[in-house]
């Protein structure tokens, strides 16, 4: 099967079914997006396809097959962080770090729909996320102070 991961082609030798997780981590040793529940609710490994933030745990490889996947490691261009990955380390956002790779995924996916939110609409994208270290305050500073900054 062939993928395009984080702007490159990659071929696949796993069956269709797999969680697109488990080809990521194992396969392709893109390790940024974790497992949390399996169960495509707590945020740990949100990824993007297509532009929008979906759980790579409950995701089939089969379904992205021919579409764009980027994962927190394809966020950046070349040395250069996306804004959000800026942004959580000026406002020191993450804590623990294990939810932070799906927040910021999530986070990006936002700010490329929408490139000034307010705190608000921030809180409701990352509703999803579970963090158990309790940033998520910092976080939504975080990526107010992206949009803000990116404009």
């Amino acid at each position: 099967m062939e993928l395009t991961v984080n702007g490159t082609s990659r071929d696949v030798d796993a069956h269709p079914d797999t969680p697109l997780l488990d080809v990521l981590r194992g396969d392709l040793g893109l390790t940024g997006s974790r497992f949390g529940c399996g169960l495509g609710q707590c945020g740990a490994c949100f990824v993007l396809v297509d532009g929008r933030a979906v759980p790579a745990c409950d995701t089939p490889l089969w379904s992205v097959e021919g579409r764009s996947v980027t994962t927190v490691e394809g966020l950046a261009d070349g040395d250069r962080l996306h804004p959000v990955q800026q942004a959580v380390l000026d406002e020191q956002a993450a804590q623990c770090g294990f939810c932070v790779s799906g927040i910021v995924v999530s986070a990006a996916a936002l700010l490329a729909e929408n490139p000034q939110p307010d705190e608000a609409t921030v809180a409701a994208a990352l509703d999803r996320h579970l963090c158990r270290c309790g940033i998520q305050h910092r976080m939504i500073a975080a990526v107010v102070r992206a949009g803000r900054e990116s404009r």
